[in-house]
């Protein structure tokens, strides 16, 4: 995954994305490329056609500043999120090569205490989609995705090649496809990292929808907002999820609300039974209330006697 590349692909694509007339350029006639064209986008950026075209190729002796970079974002029309990629592959192509950071520490005590106390389906996942811990209701919501230092503990793998995740995500394609921009995010931030670039190179491979997105060259930011899921025990669930950044900088717990009342805080409310019933069965305990075993909607759990 050379540094160069990457920044060529990237301004090409982001280049080809914007159409003339929303930047107010007028078009008369065919054009043979979609999107700006390099003399445009210098035009737009005010460098030379030379210096940008230079740029675009990746070249590694360039050094542009900051403020260089910022004008081409704005001529590009780029997300915040876009903007500070472009700065980083530009910082990765012409600095000298940082040393390969150390693994992240293990989570500490307080934070598996909190992890474990939230009433909520809840995990911790890195830069690289790595699952750090789960709590109890994030492994019986996500099922076939398992916490280190399981086989399964890799959310990009889960997505793309365990069949479990497009049953259970509604909008598995809108998350797949956000999951591949954070994923480049990170590869924007940690150019030199080889475990990524192994994930990167194996689904690319395993997976021809991986691979085509990858080649879109999107960044994206962590996923959060509403995510709609069809649980093979309690059936359907609506909820909120959140991502929030912890002191490292290089983890996230994720999360996940329901909203009071409703019909999947009832399937929640099941969904808690039936963990509490499966970890029972596994520590050899005595299980003394029924847990589902096929789905069960909200309204049915409901009528149970």
């Amino acid at each position: 995954m050379a540094n160069n590349g990457e920044l060529r692909e990237f301004l090409r694509t982001r280049r080809a994305r914007v159409r003339p007339e929303d930047v107010g350029i007028e078009t008369g006639g065919r054009r043979r490329v979609p999107g700006l064209r390099r003399e445009e986008v210098a035009m737009l950026a005010g460098v030379s056609v030379d210096y940008y075209s230079r740029l675009e190729q990746g070249r590694r002796r360039l050094q542009p500043s900051d403020q260089v970079l910022d004008a081409l974002a704005r001529a590009l029309r780029l997300a915040d999120v876009e903007r500070l990629y472009l700065h980083n592959l530009v910082r990765s192509t012409v600095a000298t090569p940082a040393p390969e950071a150390p693994p992240l520490p293990p989570l500490d005590e307080g934070m598996r205490l909190m992890l474990d106390s939230l009433p909520t389906p809840a995990m911790v996942v890195d830069a690289r989609g790595d699952v750090h811990a789960m709590n109890r209701m994030g492994r019986a919501l996500l099922v076939g995705l398992e916490p280190m230092p399981s086989t399964s503990s890799s959310h990009l793998r889960w997505l793309f090649l365990d069949p479990s995740a497009r049953e259970l995500l509604v909008e598995w394609e809108m998350i797949a496809r956000v999951s591949v921009g954070v994923l480049r995010e990170a590869a924007g931030r940690h150019p030199r990292d080889p475990r990524l670039h192994s994930l990167v190179g194996e689904l690319s491979v395993t997976s021809a929808e991986f691979r085509g997105w990858w080649a879109e060259h999107e960044v994206e930011v962590r996923c959060r907002g509403t995510k709609r899921f069809r649980h093979p025990v309690v059936g359907e669930l609506v909820t909120h999820v959140e991502a929030l950044r912890l002191q490292d900088g290089e983890r996230w717990l994720y999360a996940y609300a329901v909203e009071p009342g409703s019909p999947s805080a009832q399937a929640l409310r099941l969904l808690g039974t039936w963990a509490a019933t499966q970890d029972a069965e596994q520590n050899g305990g005595t299980v003394t209330d029924e847990a589902p075993t096929a789905p069960v909607t909200p309204l049915e759990a409901d009528t149970r006697p």
